[in-house]
């Protein structure tokens, strides 16, 4: 495997890449690999995604990259508001009814009869 090198780098530079690499928990050597993988990725994604089918109807959203660099899309997504409209509009849980007894219910029954 090629190792690379880069010179004269800025200590302002080096420092925010430290910081960084210690907020991801990497070493320096791990966070500049995972910024060239994203960079990496990233070109290498761009035919791919100008191939995806355009809907109109759906929102794609590319959420991250799997380990071979393609994208890993999102598509569609629903506002809060669809979501509560959604549940309103579905029948009750089953484990929900009113006509059931609740477990506590149950419970005290038990205990009562004892």
């Amino acid at each position: 495997m090629p190792n690379l090198s880069i010179k004269d780098v800025p200590e302002a530079w080096a420092q925010a890449l430290r910081v960084r690499a210690a907020r991801n928990h990497r070493s320096l050597q791990g966070e500049l690999m995972a910024l060239i993988q994203g960079a990496v990725a990233t070109e290498a994604c761009e035919p791919v995604l100008s191939r995806m089918p355009a809907n109109p109807n759906k929102r794609s959203t590319i959420v991250g990259f799997d380990r071979l660099g393609n994208p890993i899309v999102r598509q569609g997504w629903k506002t809060v508001e669809q979501i509560a409209a959604e549940l309103k509009e579905k029948p009750t849980d089953p484990a929900r009814r009113r006509d059931l007894p609740l477990g506590v219910d149950i419970i005290r029954e038990e205990r009562d009869a004892r």
